[in-house]
């Protein structure tokens, strides 16, 4: 766990930041969130919440349900898993296309000139790859998404979902006021191959409008809790200002104290290539679960 501070407070609220990892990262996220409340800090209560990816479907999950109900759910004996679309909010994919589909990003990225020009490339790429396919990945997607919802209805707190328009690269942040269905949100916020359609728009994973956790949307807020599945780690190059590290400090610098929350090293294998893997969510909602218990004394000053 890391922390910053500078400058005074100049809000009394609460922003939770739930970033993007997979399959095993919402596990995780899951897990952590459920630690912290068995231990008497409960951080579902934030004035915000922001999520990306598998952090969208946290969001929603954390907003709607006890945490204790979600993790119970996670541990329990699930019926042998099967192929799901392509997307960071859940199903299992065979490791081959993962790394490919990683090796496309890093393609896009070395392409790129900054990040906006590295969104409007991924969204031109997954374009493509719609205009490939027979149309019927975006139904069948949200079916996958919504039921995983513990509720379809946008939560009474501020949530905010992340995601990408797919034709112009601009960044997008879905919240109840937005006129989109919560379960579009998230579909659209984990779409991290093709893209997910609402109306005649598309979007694209929120991770590429920033990075996994986008936690600069949390400006303003006094304190902020980040958790990041992926260790606050990025593809994209150092000086493009676009890294956790980075956006941490500017919180900071505007006020803002920081504590980010990071898989501890036995676990950290469970996040990459091996995110989309459902065998692992159990080891990986354990592993949050405990580091979870573990530093809640630690943050209750702080959060409260």
């Amino acid at each position: 766990m890391n922390t910053s501070s500078s400058l005074p407070l100049h809000s009394r609220e609460r922003a939770l930041v739930l970033g993007g990892g997979g399959s095993t990262g919402n596990a995780w996220l899951i897990g952590v969130v459920a630690g912290l409340f068995e231990a008497g800090l409960d951080v579902t209560d934030a004035d915000l919440t922001i999520g990306t990816s598998a952090g969208s479907t946290a969001a929603a999950q954390i907003t709607s349900a006890p945490p204790a109900e979600l993790l119970a759910a996670i541990l329990a004996p699930a019926p042998p898993p099967r192929t799901a679309p392509m997307g960071s909010g859940g199903g299992r994919t065979p490791a081959g296309p993962v790394v490919n589909h990683l090796e496309r990003i890093k393609k896009i990225i070395a392409d790129a000139q900054d990040v906006a020009d590295m969104r409007r490339r991924m969204g031109a790429a997954a374009l493509e790859m719609e205009a490939a396919s027979n149309g019927s990945w975006s139904t069948q997607w949200r079916t996958t998404v919504a039921a995983r919802l513990p509720s379809q209805h946008w939560p009474e707190r501020r949530v905010l979902i992340t995601a990408v328009d797919a034709r112009t690269g601009e960044p997008v942040a879905f919240d109840r006021d937005c006129g989109v269905p919560l379960a579009d949100a998230v579909a659209a916020s984990c779409s991290s191959g093709m893209p997910y359609r609402i109306g005649d728009n598309r979007y694209i994973d929120g991770g590429y409008r920033s990075n996994a956790e986008n936690a600069d949307l949390a400006a303003g807020y006094g304190r902020v809790l980040v958790l990041s599945p992926f260790g606050g780690r990025s593809l994209q190059p150092l000086e493009w200002g676009t890294h956790l590290a980075t956006q941490v400090d500017e919180l900071g610098a505007r006020g803002s104290r920081v504590e980010t929350i990071f898989p501890d090293s036995n676990s950290e294998h469970m996040f990459g290539a091996n995110a989309m893997d459902l065998s692992l969510r159990p080891a990986a909602a354990r592993a949050g679960y405990e580091q979870g218990t573990a530093l809640a004394g630690q943050l209750s000053e702080f959060w409260r």
